[in-house]
């Protein structure tokens, strides 16, 4: 639950920043890496090139993530990205040879229309959601990428045991999102203690803190309540951007919201029973 809080905070911490986008992701992401490889010793140990096109889906979530919450509403950016449970099911065909079952088909309809919904969403630009159809582009982006994030972790699981490949490639994946963005975001910004603030916050607690606590707690707690009590991380993202900046989303999106998060939680629960 206190990783779920801190990450669900990314949305407004992100508009609070009055930087570009680029800046934002590579800084973040930054002091993210650092962070990471200071709370958990074996972020910096275990690399490999194996792990390298895994970094590269998840440096490309980081950045794709960032760039939609700072272009549409905060509700698109995470709801277009808890999407990639819809990806990973038409992934896991292909590269984990995991069949689709009857009631995956359901779960993909369902997320699908979802997605559809926010896509759909009339949503004018207004200041905290200044490009709403690039913004939602890069949502959608982002679950794909995390997608892919997500199988290629379960690829090096099956190939070389679990060890501590997820923890390596998080720091990694940081890191190559902070070299990549970082010829856009140079010239650095005259930032001000507030932006300073807010960006250490980000990438110290939102990303390295919430990440322990994920990877202390996996460890005692069953995959289905895990997933569970991690979608409150979608379901308060809009809310705190609704608090603090006042961004209200349209009733699509959060229609579009409530079908994607309550199949995946029906979908988990499914899974979870039939194993």
């Amino acid at each position: 639950m206190a990783a779920a809080f801190l990450f669900s905070t990314g949305g407004a911490a992100i508009k609070a920043i009055s930087m570009t986008p680029w800046q934002i992701a590579s800084f973040r992401s930054g002091i993210a890496a650092l962070a990471l490889a200071v709370f958990v010793p074996d972020g910096r140990r275990h690399w490999r090139w194996a792990l390298l096109p895994v970094a590269a889906a998840y440096a490309a979530t980081l950045v794709s993530f960032t760039l939609a919450t700072k272009l549409t509403t905060s509700a698109n950016a995470i709801f277009l990205q808890s999407t990639a449970p819809l990806y990973l099911l038409l992934i896991g065909p292909l590269l984990l040879k995991e069949p689709l079952g009857r009631s995956d088909l359901l779960f993909l309809a369902a997320v699908a229309a979802g997605m559809l919904l926010c896509f759909g969403s009339a949503q004018p630009a207004v200041a905290t959601a200044p490009d709403p159809r690039t913004g939602n582009l890069m949502g959608a982006v982002s679950g794909l990428s995390w997608a892919l994030t997500v199988s290629g972790l379960r690829w090096l699981g099956r190939r070389e045991g679990a060890g501590n490949a997820a923890t390596a490639t998080v720091v990694l994946g940081n890191l190559l999102a902070f070299l990549v963005t970082l010829p856009k975001a140079l010239p650095p910004p005259h930032a001000g203690l507030l932006n300073f603030g807010v960006l250490l916050y980000l990438g110290v607690f939102q990303i390295g803190l919430a990440y322990l606590f994920v990877t202390r707690a996996i460890r005692h707690v069953p995959a289905f309540e895990a997933t569970t009590v991690l979608l409150l991380e979608p379901a308060l993202n809009p809310v705190w951007v609704w608090l603090v900046q006042g961004e209200r989303p349209a009733a699509s999106s959060i229609s579009g919201g409530v079908l994607i998060l309550s199949a995946t939680m029906l979908n988990a629960w499914w899974q979870n029973r039939r194993g």
